[in-house]
């Protein structure tokens, strides 16, 4: 029995079956006294290198790629054969490879997905063929231990649509992330995709594409499977297994979650996750603009999924802090979608998700009307759209205040409403800048340099199925999402408001991470969702279950 970061990995697996084991294999990072015991002698170099020393080599290698696609495939076959060296990497060096295992580079990635496939088991692919064979599928995991799974159905990844199968490369790079920022180990992750087909013609002539050659599945079939799979999982991995929807499409992922987060430990990170991390950089930002959240008033760029769950939970908070009603505080929120500014007068036409802020104002047919008309004092960019921020928008929106908010949140960086060079340009330094995808620092003519703030959900999601594991909780609730917004905040240093950044820096996430799940746990407790016995000090006894691929 080997035992690694407090977990016992009960094995048999010695010699050659050993290192094709990624869970076990550490190749020359094995110790030396130890090659004999699992005969190892001879199928590895005679040499012994430690761990963060194989890191700093593979960095070297990493570094040496050209495109970012090569460096994405260079760390997954990392993944494929040594998972405690490519955790190390994550977590030893997370500022520079978190862009290339999520965004912007896991959208090419998924893009290029049939073509890079190497057969490597990473997960389980679920398909509408297996109705009702879902529960025995599952049992063709070789573990029974699984705490965390990223589901998705692949019909909306990221801002680059329908990407059917090769969406399951989102369910790995978030689960990635689970592991190196939030530390649950990675033998209790499991990444899902359901494939019920694609509406995108170009991947259904690829003679490549690996996944079903149907166009999509709607209607009872789909309800069904996916009921079939949220029985399935808890039967097989316990009723608290933490299941995150992951790129969902409009069509159902409000009413997916709405079905099962009552039923479930079960979260959306597109809808909630990202509003916790929005969230967290407005409250952040009252730092510099000494305006609290509900002296704000909020226009919105994009009303998908994103875009209103971001909404819902600045609602959420500006009627907790100041008592108002939902309602209320929903007037301070507006959309602009496809069709121009989301009002009453256009009620018969709007899907469900958009109603509560169809508000009783006149119309505009674009964003820069909007801007005009409403005068937001925040601009946030859900659109998928690159440019909708334009130089004549970011004027107008410095010219009306003193510290604009804008936040052009689409990913990958290539969908952003505008560059974080152009926000800080075109406001004379006055914006508060904020992205999905990474921004480089921005220096301005007058020598001033910015440091633009990545509100990237790798910030929340680790920390709130940190604190929903620990507790043993039975379900995930919005004011979980609130209270990880204002740890988030709290978070943020002054040397980063310095800079122009609302977030902390990438290097210290799985600190944040653990104060992020301690707080999120101790909701848990409050609220009488959690199973588990509260520890006495609850960040201390999270930081214990965190795996650090560099310990023995």
């Amino acid at each position: 029995m080997k035992k690694r970061n407090g977990d016992a990995l009960k094995t048999t697996k010695v010699g050659y079956e050993h290192m094709k084991d990624p869970l076990l294999n550490i190749a020359s990072s094995t110790p030396l006294e130890e090659r004999d015991t699992l005969k190892l002698r001879g199928l590895i170099p005679s040499g012994y290198i430690p761990l963060n020393l194989n890191v700093e080599r593979s960095m070297q290698l990493l570094r040496s790629k050209i495109s970012s696609l090569e460096k994405y495939i260079f760390l997954q076959s990392i993944q494929d054969t040594d998972e405690r060296l490519y955790y190390a990497i994550l977590a030893n060096h997370t500022e520079e490879v978190m862009p290339i295992v999520y965004t912007p580079t896991v959208g090419e990635a998924c893009q290029r997905f049939s073509s890079i496939y190497r057969g490597t088991v990473r997960g389980l692919f679920l398909s509408i063929s297996d109705a009702g064979s879902i529960r025995s599928i599952l049992d063709n995991w070789p573990t029974n231990d699984v705490s965390t799974i990223v589901v998705t159905d692949g019909e909306r990844i990221l801002g680059l649509g329908d990407l059917g199968v090769n969406g399951m490369g989102i369910s790995i790079g978030k689960l990635a992330l689970y592991t190196a920022c939030g530390g649950i180990h990675p033998s209790k992750t499991l990444p899902v995709h359901i494939d019920v087909g694609t509406n995108n013609d170009s991947l259904l002539d690829d003679p490549f594409y690996l996944g079903l050659r149907q166009k999509r599945e709607r209607g009872p079939s789909y309800d069904a499977l996916i009921q079939e799979f949220f029985e399935a999982v808890q039967d097989k991995f316990g009723r608290n297994v933490l299941i995150q929807f992951e790129d969902f499409g409009n069509t159902n992922a409000f009413r997916l979650l709405k079905k099962y987060q009552d039923k479930s430990c079960t979260f959306n990170d597109d809808i909630q996750g990202t509003a916790a991390v929005v969230l967290g950089g407005l409250i952040a930002s009252k730092a510099k603009t000494s305006i609290d959240l509900s002296d704000h008033t909020f226009l919105f760029s994009g009303a998908g999924e994103a875009g209103v769950g971001i909404a819902e939970l600045i609602a959420y908070s500006i009627s907790v802090e100041t008592g108002c009603s939902l309602e209320e505080a929903r007037k301070k929120i507006f959309f602009v979608d496809s069709k121009g500014l989301v009002t009453k007068s256009r009620l018969s036409s709007l899907q469900h998700h958009k109603l509560e802020y169809a508000h009783d104002v006149e119309y505009c047919p674009n964003l820069s009307t909007a801007v005009t008309k409403i005068r937001p004092t925040a601009l946030i960019g859900v659109s998928a759209k690159p440019s909708t921020f334009t130089k004549e928008i970011c004027e107008q929106m410095a010219k009306r205040n003193k510290w604009p908010l804008i936040f052009a949140l689409s990913n990958p960086t290539s969908k952003a409403e505008c560059t974080a060079a152009e926000a800080y340009e075109w406001t004379n330094g006055q914006a508060i800048f904020s992205s999905g995808s990474p921004f480089d620092p921005v220096t301005l003519v007058d020598g001033r340099t910015f440091v633009p703030g990545q509100g990237n959900n790798a910030y929340v999601f680790p920390g709130i199925g940190l604190g929903a594991i620990a507790s043993g909780a039975t379900k995930i609730t919005q004011h979980d999402m609130y209270v990880a917004s204002k740890t988030l905040a709290s978070l943020v240093e002054d040397e980063q408001i310095k800079q122009g950044c609302f977030y902390p820096p990438l290097s210290s996430i799985r600190s944040v991470s653990a104060h992020i799940a301690a707080a999120v746990a101790e909701n848990h407790y409050k609220s009488g969702v959690a199973t588990l016995p509260q520890p006495s000090n609850l960040l201390a006894h999270i930081q214990s279950l965190m795996y650090n691929p560099l310990d023995g």
